[in-house]
């Protein structure tokens, strides 16, 4: 059998492919139009704070938004909305949690009695229990789905990318050293699976003086743009270091801040899907 390049659509062997089976199937009572997947190549570079202060920017433009916390040994997104209950569900199907603002999220820690509680899963359960959060959650109508997905592109990356129809895909990086083989890795990734990248965002890039307004390069100068020209992927933006913002997060407000930099991000995004 010939290596698998995930184009089923032309597949001699469609009917009876195993990575077929995969595919996760949405219930019935939920429907999404765009699946968003925010991915690092490592973690610590702030891929569960873009994802959620770019739930926050659609969610007020207007749009129907879910968040699904992929990253299930390290769940980041029900503290930084401020969410301690816990998801309930009756006939096979799970019901999200909602923010103030609406958006829809559901997180292992959802699950779990205690936040402080550990994962201490092998890949496969992982993956099954991320590719039942698309299945059995009733997400009902949603414009965009984000999936922030767990960092790396190991066991369950692959199964996200081969269950759950990702429309698109966003890297988040950091200015530092590694950054262009980690990029490249997740971009690679990206193509053999055949998803689109709509571009990469740049986090910690600068801190602004409170002083001057200067822009400071704490981790060094960035070569996002020539890394960018080699690689042929657009840069969505690049969000500075706040301390006020790391602050709003801890305390479960992130839906309070107004970030400009995010909001040209999601102009771009919007441009880009039009």
């Amino acid at each position: 059998m010939s290596e698998c390049n995930h184009d089923c659509e032309h597949c001699a062997s469609n009917d009876s492919c195993e990575t077929k089976s995969l595919k996760a199937k949405l219930n019935e009572l939920s429907h999404i139009k765009r699946i968003i997947g925010i991915l690092s190549g490592k973690g610590g570079v702030g891929k569960s704070y873009v994802t959620s202060l770019l739930a926050v920017s659609l969610i007020k433009r207007g749009f129907k938004v879910g968040i699904l916390d992929a990253d299930v040994t390290g769940p980041s997104i029900p503290k930084a909305f401020n969410i301690g209950e816990k998801a309930a569900g009756e006939n096979s199907l799970i019901y999200p949690l909602s923010s103030r603002l609406g958006i829809k999220i559901i997180s292992a820690n959802c699950l779990l009695e205690d936040d402080s509680d550990p994962i201490i899963w092998r890949g496969p359960l992982l993956a099954n229990l991320v590719k039942q959060f698309y299945e059995d959650v009733l997400w009902e109508e949603l414009d965009y789905l984000l999936i922030d997905m767990p960092p790396g592109t190991g066991d369950v990356a692959l199964t996200i990318f081969q269950s759950i129809p990702v429309d698109d895909l966003i890297i988040v990086t950091s200015p530092q050293d590694l950054v262009s083989l980690i990029v490249t890795k997740a971009i690679k990734m990206a193509e053999m699976m055949h998803i689109n990248v709509l571009g990469v965002i740049e986090n910690m890039s600068y801190l602004t003086c409170p002083d001057c307004g200067k822009k400071i390069e704490v981790f060094g100068t960035s070569h996002l743009d020539s890394f960018a020209k080699q690689l042929h992927f657009n840069i969505l933006g690049r969000l500075p270091l706040n301390s006020q913002n790391a602050s709003l997060v801890d305390e479960g407000r992130v839906e309070e801040i107004a970030l400009p930099e995010i909001e040209e991000v999601t102009n771009k995004i919007l441009t880009k899907e039009n």
